[in-house]
């Protein structure tokens, strides 16, 4: 188990909070919206587990906002593209923290190239970590998780209008992300184990700056006018992982300042 660091076990930061005593794990949450998600749930009470691959730094400065304020994090290294080093975050988590009850697929990449010049081993790495490192993920937390859990995964509004060429695969892997989650509500709902996805639209994290061509094509083609921040994902993340959204399931909503309208 790679750990970056972890807080002392007391009481966590939102003690009191409405997710008070239970225990999420965000993958690839060393920056933007991941990081945004892992320090909201850490504030409404969670104790938080973060992966990371190749920022163990970002990852450090995550897990520090979060035990400043008193909560109980810990970073874990891993690779999303290696299935069993996915697998063994889920498990690290529970040896940590002793449960598991929200699990929020978060990590992925975009490899934006035309279909022509994109080789197999592309397409295969981007499957990986933007599909298979969640149905991984979300196996293993199934044989930790309690009824009544939650899993949350972040998907884009990609999945639905690819204003760019070039965005093929990930495009592909984003909608594979809302199949997903509707046919796994139906598998789960008998453990009131609820499965939501999320679909951002433009967001500006330093991966995706709301300067320059490609933000103002974004911008044009948003009714809100502007990106959206990582703290106005947050909110939304805190409903379907707390108790009040336990009749959401199977749903992919956007979150997407009416891009996809």
């Amino acid at each position: 188990m790679s750990v970056t660091s972890e807080a002392s076990r007391e009481s966590p930061a939102g003690s009191g909070g409405p997710l008070t005593g239970k225990v999420a794990l965000v993958t690839g949450a060393s920056r933007g919206i991941g990081a945004a998600i892992a320090r909201r749930l850490a504030r409404e009470g969670a104790a938080v587990a973060i992966t990371y691959h190749s920022s163990p730094g970002r990852a450090d400065e995550v897990v520090a906002a979060i035990t400043s304020e008193g909560g109980r994090a810990v970073a874990l290294g891993a690779d999303s593209g290696d299935a069993e080093a996915v697998r063994a975050t889920v498990t690290d988590t529970v040896e940590v923290f002793g449960r598991l009850d929200i699990l929020v697929n978060n990590a992925g990449g975009a490899h934006l190239a035309p279909i022509g010049e994109m080789t197999v081993d592309d397409f295969d790495r981007e499957v990986a970590v933007n599909v298979r490192s969640a149905w991984v993920a979300t196996q293993e937390a199934l044989r930790h998780m309690g009824d009544g859990g939650r899993i949350i995964s972040v998907g884009s509004v990609f999945a639905e209008r690819m204003p760019i060429p070039n965005g093929t695969t990930y495009s592909l892997t984003k909608a594979a992300i809302s199949g997903f989650t509707r046919a796994l509500a139906r598998e789960l709902g008998p453990r009131a184990i609820t499965v939501n996805a999320i679909q951002p639209g433009p967001i500006a994290t330093d991966g995706n700056p709301n300067e320059g061509d490609h933000a103002d094509l974004m911008i044009a083609l948003t009714p809100a006018g502007r990106f959206g921040s990582p703290d106005e994902v947050t909110g939304l993340i805190v409903y379907l992982a707390g108790s009040e959204s336990g009749y959401v399931t199977g749903a992919t909503i956007n979150i997407d300042g009416g891009y996809t309208v």
